[in-house]
């Protein structure tokens, strides 16, 4: 079989959302110390070590994210990856089912009713992202990625006069 196969990882920036949340994680679980352990006593370090530890599992190891995009001839998977540790697939594609591939402020994308956008990019502003224009589960989706040269030399081969660069 002649498949071709482009792994290309994109590191999400960490967004003011990001930091406020862990300050306020950080912030609750020694309030709730401050609170209980007047009350309790010792028995709130056992207490803290817990809500430290679901906090640390559930909260903040999901802050750092990294998306993986695979692309094996025309399909592509989207996965994430959390504190460079877990891994899920977050969303599968074919380039070819997509109506039009563009900047993301591309002029050719304004006159395009979208219900729903996906956001798998880094986050930075001075990285040029692409909007792939999908019907996923009969729903016109947006979906954006941030792909280096390699990747988008892998992907115009197969889409043709779908895929701008403007």
């Amino acid at each position: 079989m002649n498949e071709s196969l482009y792994e290309h990882i994109v590191v999400r920036k960490q967004t003011i959302m990001d930091i406020i949340k862990r300050v306020l994680t950080i912030s609750v679980l020694i309030l709730v110390f401050i609170m209980v352990f007047p009350i309790i006593g010792t028995l709130a370090f056992i207490i803290m070590l817990i809500l430290g530890f679901l906090a640390y599992y559930f909260i903040l190891q999901r802050l750092n994210l990294e998306y993986e995009y695979t692309l094996v001839n025309h399909e592509i998977d989207i996965d994430v990856i959390y504190n460079r540790q877990r891994r899920k697939k977050l969303l599968s594609f074919d380039f070819q089912q997509a109506e039009i591939i563009a900047p993301k402020n591309s002029p050719r994308l304004h006159s395009i009713n979208i219900e729903k956008t996906h956001d798998f990019s880094s986050g930075n502003p001075e990285n040029k992202v692409y909007a792939v224009i999908i019907n996923i589960n009969q729903k016109r989706t947006c979906v954006l990625i941030e792909p280096d040269q390699g990747m988008i030399n892998h992907i115009r081969p197969w889409m043709g006069s779908k895929f701008h660069l403007d």
